[in-house]
């Protein structure tokens, strides 16, 4: 029997954090859980230390670091603090995966750092590519790293593909990666309502379970426009050859198509707990807790062409993506701002777009070959974004 695989969450509180445990749970004689990180939640991550014994309990600072202490006391977790402790444990020699799930660019240098560890990276931080694709891939190829990806879209595709998949799409006879998009849930809205939208509204999918920044972004499309950028980096794709095409009902999570006219597709209940497992197991199969498809019972399946002119976010994304160098890390940091002042109240869901458009038309495109340059657009892009923020209120 071999022994238990180590595993480091980062971002354990947040929604794939949560499936993440529920699957080691599960398979306690398979995993054991190494590190956990939070950034300020810090009762629910003393709650799931007490549940999973971690070495290690990372948050941001050094207040919450003592609360986590106190509460932790005699439970065997050592607790760290910052930014630099995310590395550590990302990188830690005694661990042998890492699941990538801070939401944002602030996952990017934790990610990172498990790449260049040689980790099993189990990526769920679509920023990390988005921001640095073509850097992070070198890395993943230089240092050995195994990336899988754990977006539901990514994962469908990555089991459509055939395992020569890294020599290109074109000598493996892949024609087109299909992304599907449940489409939000104002997709039936007019252009109309979408200017009465609120917090409120924009974070209630009507399919999956998710955090508030990203049900904002399934809501505007962005969130499938960032996973264009990372469907690209990630199966060494032109922009052509990715397409998106809208699919209420969430069951296929995407396709691939192939030059002799077949299209595969991966199908599931709209549970991230079921990529989450496939990742973890990987090349193996293990139970996630995730009931099987009743097909029966599932109803006709559906599918259109995405709006642009009602959902702009989705296009940006296409347009960073195509003018490449550093436009994507700016597109990304633009609407972080964006999407943080849409849920403080202080910007309408409309005018979403509009204020990363206008970010990026002011900076022009640099080369996004280093670490430190992909940081300066980010830092840049959001001081633009809040800027333009401020003259508008």
């Amino acid at each position: 029997m071999t022994s238990a695989q180590s595993l480091v969450i980062l971002g354990a509180t947040g929604s794939i954090g949560l499936s993440t445990l529920d699957v080691v749970a599960r398979h306690p004689d398979r995993y054991r859980v190494h590190a956990l990180t939070a950034h300020h939640r810090v009762d629910e991550l003393a709650a799931l230390c007490r549940r999973f014994h971690p070495r290690y309990a990372v948050v941001a600072g050094e207040a919450d670091g003592e609360r986590l202490r106190t509460l932790l006391a005699g439970e065997g977790t050592e607790v760290l603090t910052g930014a630099e402790a995310l590395l550590q444990v990302a990188a830690d020699p005694a661990v042998d995966a890492v699941m990538a799930a801070i939401v944002g660019a602030a996952g990017l240098l934790p990610t990172l750092a498990a790449v260049r560890a040689g980790k099993r990276v189990l990526l769920a931080n679509k920023e990390a590519l988005v921001m640095s694709g073509a850097l992070f891939m070198q890395a993943v190829r230089d240092h050995g790293a195994t990336l899988l990806p754990i977006d539901s879209e990514h994962n469908a595709i990555f089991q459509c593909l055939p395992r020569d998949h890294e020599r290109g799409l074109h000598p493996v006879g892949v024609e087109k990666l299909i992304l599907t998009a449940s489409g939000g849930p104002f997709r039936e809205w007019t252009a109309e309502q979408l200017q009465t939208v609120t917090p409120a509204q924009a974070v209630k999918h009507p399919n999956w379970s998710m955090g508030r920044k990203i049900s904002v972004d399934s809501a505007t499309l962005m969130n499938k426009g960032l996973e264009f950028i990372e469907a690209c980096w990630l199966f060494n794709a032109r922009p052509e050859q990715v397409e998106v095409l809208v699919h209420p009902q969430s069951v296929i999570h995407s396709m691939v198509r192939y030059s002799d006219g077949s299209v595969l597709a991966q199908l599931g209940n709209p549970d991230m707990r079921t990529p989450i497992a496939h990742a973890m197991a990987w090349p193996a199969r293990i139970a996630a807790g995730v009931d099987a498809l009743d097909l029966a019972a599932m109803g006709p399946l559906a599918f259109e062409k995405p709006d642009f002119a009602r959902f702009p976010c989705l296009r940006l994304a296409q347009e960073a993506m195509q003018a490449g160098g550093t436009c994507p890390a700016v597109l990304n940091a633009a609407n972080e701002v964006a999407v943080e002042a849409f849920l403080a109240g202080q910007l309408s869901f409309i005018a979403i777009p509009t204020l990363i458009s206008r970010v990026i038309s002011e900076m022009p495109v640099s080369a996004a070959d280093e670490l430190a340059t992909i940081l300066a657009a980010d830092q840049e892009a959001r001081e633009r974004a809040r800027r333009i923020l401020a003259s508008l209120t």
